[in-house]
């Protein structure tokens, strides 16, 4: 969380943003899961909610504009060797517009559009969980 001696959970949002049968996903420059691919997502600012942040953060890290979001679960990853500790609201939005970008370059280094059947490696827990939502028959 970047302060000395602070230690507790952030609050995060991530947001799976589909379009024909396929997940937008980016590759992480940043602790937690540096060079894990994931979906986007952040920290959650005091008194926003948490589905405005999940739109935001999605918004910026992407320049596409968010449609409709619908709650999916939620993930925590926890990890020592960067020591992060993470609490985080995951999202699927389905109506986008606009072609993805690389808006933040220094958090993510690339990006692209994936199959469930051919998803990129390493695979980021925030992204293995949504997934796993995904596998659930109603959010097909």
């Amino acid at each position: 969380m970047g302060k000395p001696g602070v230690h507790f959970p952030g609050l995060g949002v991530g947001l799976v943003i589909l379009r024909d049968g396929k997940i937008l996903l980016y590759k992480r420059i940043r602790v937690p899961e540096a060079g894990h691919w994931s979906i986007v997502g952040g920290k959650v600012d005091h008194m926003e909610p948490i589905a405005e942040a999940a739109r935001r953060e999605a918004e910026e890290e992407t320049g596409l504009t968010i449609g409709r979001t619908e709650l999916l679960g939620h993930a925590e990853v926890i990890s020592g060797a960067d020591a992060q500790h993470w609490v985080s609201f995951l999202y699927i939005a389905r109506e986008v517009s606009g072609d993805p970008r690389l808006t933040e370059p220094e958090k993510l280094s690339d990006f692209g559009w994936f199959t469930r059947s051919e998803l990129p490696a390493p695979l980021s827990d925030f992204a293995k969980a949504a997934i796993g939502y995904l596998d659930n028959e109603n959010f097909r």
